[in-house]
């Protein structure tokens, strides 16, 4: 009722309500002795840490709250301080009015879906103990956090320029600290850390923001990352863009050389570019499809002991250094590959992507829409018709009021057509 594929999401005030963030610090906080929780930069942020807090703390648990940090700092405070829990208060590439609840456990894996239902079926009654817990603001934690960065690579980026666009959001004055840390020249926009404008025409989603302040600042490389800067997409000196899809297959390469590519497997997910299947393969790396959602890449690492996954939308994980997706690690280790091989994205990347249209439909009404009869036969007669090798993708987001629609194959304008009549299908059924 509560967890949708990436936590507790909805808007602050409605849909997410104190009363909710209350339940849930309850719920966690008798199985608890310790949690650290942080938080983006959204102004609900105060609101729900205190109400978390409250549930938390009125159920014998010490909160520690670290501030504005990227959700991957939470995960590794988490397991560095040996809490119970980690809670990020953030709703990742959402607009300003969301908020949502992201829980880790230990060792900094976000809940199993098992878990998150028994965290939910804790939620109808709320436990007073006769020992209440203790809160402490410390944001000095964030140091932790830019320490462990900093290590992860050993080469220096001096001669560098990198521009980061934090997306006014949690890696706001993070990003641009590691990076001047490692030697970078660094230039940045959307680094304000205003929470009325976080993921507001900045950020992963809107790297048009990014684009037009690299042709002011003429870096070597530019990273965009969303609210928690669990996210990344990047872009290189000629203003060519780079989605995950296209940076995992060059990180991929990179980790293979530096046999640091475990099992050279890789997992993507059911919206991988074929492209970048068929490219990995003649470089003998194996791609492994998941469910969309990072948790379940994820659990798809974990299974197989892989070192490196993610999906098209940014969220990549290195599982050599974070637990979970972390935007800014990410952005170290491509900016490592540009200065060790003396390459751009562009001259690294050589794969041939398949063309792919993807549509988004916005709706209150999703399953309805998704499961009827209409729709399900539009589907099916595009893939009858599709050209060999096509693929075809119609998802309910699980974070937002929203239908998501993939087409791909050979053809552009095949991919184009297609995409098309499924959005008008479903626009034309929810009108009847």
């Amino acid at each position: 009722m509560y967890f949708g594929t990436d936590g507790i999401r909805g808007i602050a005030g409605s849909e997410l309500t104190t009363a909710t963030a209350e339940k849930l610090g309850n719920a966690l906080g008798r199985k608890a002795k310790l949690i650290v929780i942080g938080r983006d930069t959204r102004t609900s942020g105060d609101l729900l840490a205190c109400a978390f807090s409250v549930g938390a703390m009125s159920a014998g648990a010490n909160v520690i709250d670290a501030g504005v940090l990227p959700t991957a700092a939470v995960a590794l405070l988490t397991c560095d301080k040996g809490a119970d829990y980690g809670v990020m208060i953030s709703a990742s590439h959402n607009p300003p009015e969301y908020n949502g609840l992201k829980v880790f456990d230990r060792n900094g894996h976000k809940l199993s879906e098992e878990e998150e239902a028994a965290v939910e079926a804790s939620f109808a009654s709320g436990v007073l103990t006769k020992k209440f817990g203790s809160y402490k603001y410390d944001n000095t934690l964030s140091k932790l956090y830019i320490k462990h960065l900093s290590e992860v690579t050993q080469i220096t980026f001096d001669g560098l320029k990198v521009c980061l666009d934090a997306s006014n959001g949690a890696a706001y004055k993070v990003s641009p600290t590691i990076f001047k840390k490692l030697g970078a020249e660094v230039y940045t926009t959307a680094c304000a850390g205003t929470g009325e404008k976080i993921n507001d025409g900045c950020g992963s989603l809107h790297i048009e923001n990014l684009i037009c302040e690299m042709k002011t600042c003429g870096a070597d490389v530019g990273f965009a990352f969303d609210g928690d800067a669990d996210r990344i997409i990047a872009v290189d000196k000629n203003l060519t863009v780079f989605d995950g899809d296209k940076l995992i297959y060059i990180l991929a390469k990179y980790l293979k050389a530096k046999k640091q590519l475990k099992n050279n497997t890789v997992v993507g997910t059911s919206h991988t570019n074929s492209g970048i299947c068929r490219a990995l393969e003649k470089h003998k790396i194996n791609m492994i499809r998941t469910d969309i959602g990072d948790k379940y890449v994820i659990e798809a690492m974990e299974n197989m002991n892989l070192s490196l996954g993610g999906e098209q939308s940014g969220h990549i994980i290195l599982s050599q250094y974070a637990t979970t997706g972390d935007g800014v690690l990410t952005a170290i280790k491509l900016t490592e590959i540009i200065k060790e091989t003396g390459k751009s994205l562009t001259e690294l990347f050589d794969a041939k992507l398949y063309p792919q249209e993807n549509r988004t439909y916005v709706t209150g009404d999703r399953m309805r829409i998704i499961n009827s009869e209409i729709v399900s036969s539009a589907v099916d007669s595009v893939l009858k018709n599709i050209s060999l090798g096509g693929r075809v993708m119609v998802r309910a987001s699980g974070t937002e009021p929203k239908i998501r629609i993939m087409v791909e194959c050979a053809d552009e304008k095949e991919c184009r057509k297609y995409a098309d009549e499924l959005l008008k299908v479903m626009q034309t059924f929810e009108k009847r």
